[in-house]
């Protein structure tokens, strides 16, 4: 069996795709590895140039957009994971990792990051600082929990007015120095390695979600399992953001349905009525408003056809 298996989600990325495999197999180190790409129905031929292009790929090809966690759960079952924690790890890889297809690899990342979880067995997430084509620190590479409390901060903006603060800056935890190694709540899903005995307890991603909130939702509940996350900035990605969604009016939608998902999913039995009436009722209107921009954005589309 080999070390780690790397399941890649597509959408209507097909060049991104190409330079992120291409850095895959440039990889060096002692490990073994395998891919399966997910392509999500992309329009733009993705799957045809992987099948043509990269034959040892796995790949897995949908005719239609099933939402990123639902893709992922494709790929983490090819390699073996199931939704049954109690399975057994005798068919599977020891770790798992979730890359998106907009990100480039340094050819030793995959093996410092292995190590990295070789050094610190307790952990059952790891990601490595995401740089954006700028050189700027992608944020969301290592975040806090949207607790209540927290989001309510972003929501308002404290987050930003006061980023070093470590009571307003937790969303993004920008009060921590990027270049030192933090055991956090969570990393971002376009980089997240995670080890195969985390996954057998935990079960796999929560097709619930379609585009956000699924990591955090996954590392919610491998740190309830009794394991940690870290962020290794030892290890610097290439993430260009958002390649498959930055001009989707439906992403903000869905970034709202996200929030009230794994906030009724993990905060609401514990939240006062009237805090809960007010958390409830926010997320709703800016989904709403969402919705309607969404709306108005396909009916300016059509009116251009």
């Amino acid at each position: 069996m080999f070390d780690l298996g790397i399941v890649i989600v597509s959408y209507n990325t097909r060049d991104l795709l190409r330079a992120c495999l291409r850095s895959v197999y440039a990889s060096e180190g002692d490990f073994t590895y395998e891919v399966c790409v997910v392509d999500n129905g992309s329009p733009d031929d993705s799957a045809e140039m992987v099948a043509a292009e990269f034959h040892q790929v796995r790949l897995l090809a949908n005719t239609e957009n099933v939402g990123y966690p639902s893709a992922n759960n494709q790929g983490l079952r090819a390699f073996g994971f199931t939704d049954r924690p109690t399975d057994q790890l005798a068919n599977q890889p020891a770790f798992a990792l979730l890359l998106n297809a907009d990100t480039e690899l340094q050819p030793d990342a995959l093996a410092r990051m292995l190590d990295f979880m070789a050094e610190h067995p307790k952990a059952g997430i790891a990601g490595p600082k995401l740089a954006l084509p700028d050189g700027s620190l992608d944020l969301a590479c290592r975040r806090s929990f949207p607790t209540p409390e927290v989001s309510f901060y972003r929501m308002v903006g404290l987050s930003r007015l006061f980023p070093h603060s470590r009571r307003f800056g937790r969303y993004n935890l920008t009060y921590l120095d990027p270049d030192q190694v933090a055991e956090i709540d969570s990393v971002v899903g376009a980089f997240m390695l995670v080890r195969g005995e985390a996954i057998a307890q935990a079960g796999l991603m929560d097709e619930q979600f379609f585009m956000y909130g699924e990591d955090l939702d996954w590392a919610f509940r491998i740190k309830a399992a009794g394991w940690k996350v870290y962020y290794n900035p030892a290890v610097t990605v290439l993430h260009v953001k958002r390649a498959a969604s930055r001009h989707s009016p439906r992403a903000q939608v869905e970034f709202y349905r996200a929030m009230d998902i794994f906030y009724r999913k993990h905060y609401a039995a514990h939240t006062p009525w009237l805090a809960h009436a007010l958390i409830v009722g926010v997320i709703s209107l800016r989904q709403r408003l969402e919705q309607l921009r969404w709306t108005l954005a396909g009916r300016g589309s059509e009116a251009k056809v």
